[in-house]
């Protein structure tokens, strides 16, 4: 059978925005793709993995002037903090850039170009709020006011999170630029838009390829029966970004120039190394190219890239891999509870291998949200990559040293056991490949704890002690130290430091193309510690130093979160002394289909009440299924409202800030459903 000709594979992922920096919801990313990129080397397959900062939009030009420096300048300081963070985390690329580069703004313009040539771009005048202090256009997230249907205060351009209505910016009651305070006024200007309805059959075509997880497609395909409209991708200045040959004064919208900066890191690649850029962008190819995302953009990687290199005359993406939100502890990232994690700072305090493999361990093929639970953190690592992959070369190294001078025997005495360890490779290669790191981690597992059991059946801590019983101790410890050089050579893509020692104990290159047989009358070197445990300590040091605290009386923190009515006109005490407030038993909790803040809370008051829904703004700070069997606090007197969803038949207490950082009301232990609070 002729060897297969290796695979020739293009990899990116997500462009870290240049405005600050990386977060564990970054490194879960790019983890993920580190690790499926190393495994495709591993296998002999030719893997590059480029990526970029995006480093163009408003966002960045405000935060630039700022800190009194140039956007130039901005960008410049966190791409190199985003490149050392990076390496920590042993992030291997072959090549990040900037889509700030020479690179990218010929291949925007390019592209660009081609799409005009082909009648894909309109140009129409719009009508926009603009900031006539800070002389720039403001998009919704730059404007604040009070919400036109509760009337709660300092409200953002396009919804509300008091009571989840959504809304028009100009619609809000007394509305100021979050820039500048001034009031904002209409202004009309000509923008370019990519006619994205003209690829909806091609698009339906590709949704029904195969290419992407199913529940991506679906979620796609409802985009399209929606309807689809014309793109935006233009900016007025003031703006931060390539210039629209042509159309002074207009810029590319940083959505538009992002994802080119995929082709403009690679051609960055290319140009350093002489490899043919070509065979991997252009159309009628063998190569493969993969782009690894947060379920947060698949709208723009899903829809708008591949009709817009449709339309270039460009390749589509082999696949877009997709994958779920980062949360700790259950909940969303909380700088409050110390829970939003800088790589920095996790970096201060733990090894980068510890989240490699949690990870991993925790990784799989859907777009599931993946969770980092801290105590399981501690505990996974310590028992599964402690406890038992290092425990099977510390406990055979002494004896190889102490009594056979670090060489193995000549003869396998186990061959039948290391065959099957051999053998599980296929099966775990597919895994990896399939992007089924949660299953790798646990077939893994499954081989260590098989070491470390026929470790303990042999006991060559017993066979020493007895006369004319070493040749079973230098056996059994053989075979010991060539299982455990199975198993890390499966472990290489995820935790490559780690196999790096192991390579240097076991005298020996961990390559999986290589793993055919056993060691035999091979030399080994001293064995050196190849990971510590997580001391619980430490990680509670992390989560101090993430830790956030607004000052005390501060209007942020003291802000009641009562989420279904803002309404904070005075009240005198006896209408206070209306309010009826029970504790309630959370009996089921469901996102609210069309409103990205609301979930929908079914309350129970005790045996004998009706059950009450209610709906909550509470969707940035808990997933629907951690609430169900909680006890709140709800005001159960308060008359039933018909909002845009259906009807709220009371209202939920909580606190905080707002966004992520909302914290329900929970009665201390003891307290029973339909109790009153007083």
């Amino acid at each position: 059978m002729a060897t297969p000709q290796p695979r020739k594979i293009l990899v990116t992922s997500a462009l870290p925005y240049a405005n600050g920096p990386l977060h564990l919801g970054h490194m879960l990313e790019q983890i993920q793709t580190d690790i499926w990129v190393r495994f495709q080397k591993s296998r002999g397959n030719q893997c590059l993995y480029v990526c970029a900062d995006d480093a163009h939009g408003t966002a960045i030009m405000l935060a630039a002037e700022k800190l009194g420096i140039s956007p130039e300048e901005h960008i410049t300081t966190i791409h190199k903090s985003h490149v050392q963070d990076s390496a920590k985390f042993l992030i291997e690329f072959d090549n990040f850039h900037s889509t700030h580069s020479d690179e990218n703004r010929r291949w925007s313009e390019d592209i660009f170009s081609r799409l005009k040539q082909n009648g894909h771009i309109a140009a129409r005048e719009i009508t926009q709020a603009f900031d006539p202090q800070k002389q720039l256009f403001l998009s919704d997230r730059f404007i604040k006011g009070s919400c036109p249907r509760c009337k709660t205060a300092d409200q953002y351009g396009d919804n509300c999170e008091a009571c989840g209505a959504t809304y028009s910016p100009l619609e809000l009651i007394d509305p100021v630029s979050a820039l500048s305070g001034a009031v904002p006024i209409e202004k009309a200007s000509t923008h370019f838009f990519f006619k994205l309805p003209e690829f909806e059959s091609m698009l339906r075509d590709w949704l029904d390829s195969g290419t992407l997880q199913s529940q991506v497609a679906n979620k796609l395909r409802e985009w399209l029966d929606a309807g689809l409209q014309e793109w935006d991708i233009s900016r007025d200045a003031p703006y931060f970004g390539f210039e629209i040959p042509g159309e002074p004064g207009k810029y590319f919208y940083v959505w538009l120039d992002a994802p080119i900066g995929y082709i403009g890191s690679f051609q960055n690649y290319c140009d350093r190394s002489g490899l043919g850029f070509d065979e991997y962008w252009e159309q009628g190819h063998d190569t493969e190219l993969y782009h690894f995302i947060g379920k947060d953009i698949v709208n723009f990687h899903g829809l708008f890239w591949p009709a817009m290199l449709h339309s270039a005359g460009l390749r589509a993406p082999t696949s877009v891999f997709v994958h779920g939100f980062l949360t700790v502890n259950g909940t969303k990232m909380s700088k409050s509870r110390g829970t939003f994690i800088n790589a920095a700072t996790y970096l201060d305090h733990l090894d980068a291998e510890y989240l490699r493999y949690y990870f991993a361990a925790k990784l799989s093929s859907s777009v599931d949200d993946i969770d980092l639970n801290l105590e399981d953190f501690v505990q996974r690592v310590n028992s599964d990559v402690v406890g038992k992959v290092v425990n099977i070369a510390s406990r055979c190294a002494g004896f190889l040293r102490k009594g056979f001078d670090n060489q193995l025997t000549d003869n396998c005495s186990e061959p039948e056991l290391l065959q099957a360890f051999l053998d599980s490779g296929e099966a775990i290669a597919q895994l990896f490949e399939a992007r089924e790191f949660n299953k790798v981690i646990r077939e893994i597992v499954i081989l260590a704890d098989r070491a470390n059991q026929y470790i303990d059946e042999k006991k060559p801590w017993v066979l020493a002690k007895e006369e004319g019983r070493e040749q079973e101790v230098h056996e059994a410890c053989s075979t010991g130290i060539n299982l455990f050089r199975v198993i890390m050579t499966y472990l290489k893509p995820v935790l490559p430091a780690m196999a790096e020692k192991a390579e240097t104990f076991l005298n020996c290159s961990l390559d999986w193309t290589q793993l055919k047989g056993a060691l035999e009358g091979h030399q080994i070197n001293k064995f050196k510690p190849l990971l510590t445990r997580v001391e619980r300590e430490q990680v509670d040091a992390m989560v101090n130093d993430s830790r956030e605290s607004a000052p005390a009386g501060s209007s942020d923190n003291a802000k009641a979160a009562a989420v279904n009515d803002g309404d904070s006109a005075e009240i005198q005490f006896d209408d206070f002394a209306k309010v009826d407030l029970r504790v309630a038993e959370i009996v089921a909790a469901d996102s609210v289909e069309g409103a990205d803040k609301l979930l929908c809370l079914t309350l129970s008051l005790g045996s004998g009440q009706a059950t009450r829904q209610v709906f909550a703004g509470i969707k940035a700070a808990y997933r629907p299924e951690d609430l169900v069997g909680r006890l709140t606090v709800v005001v159960a007197n308060l008359a039933p409202r018909k909002m845009r969803f259906g009807i709220s038949e009371g209202m939920v207490l909580a606190a905080g800030p707002g966004g992520e950082e909302i914290f329900l009301l929970q009665p201390d232990a003891g307290a029973t459903p339909g109790m009153q609070v007083k």
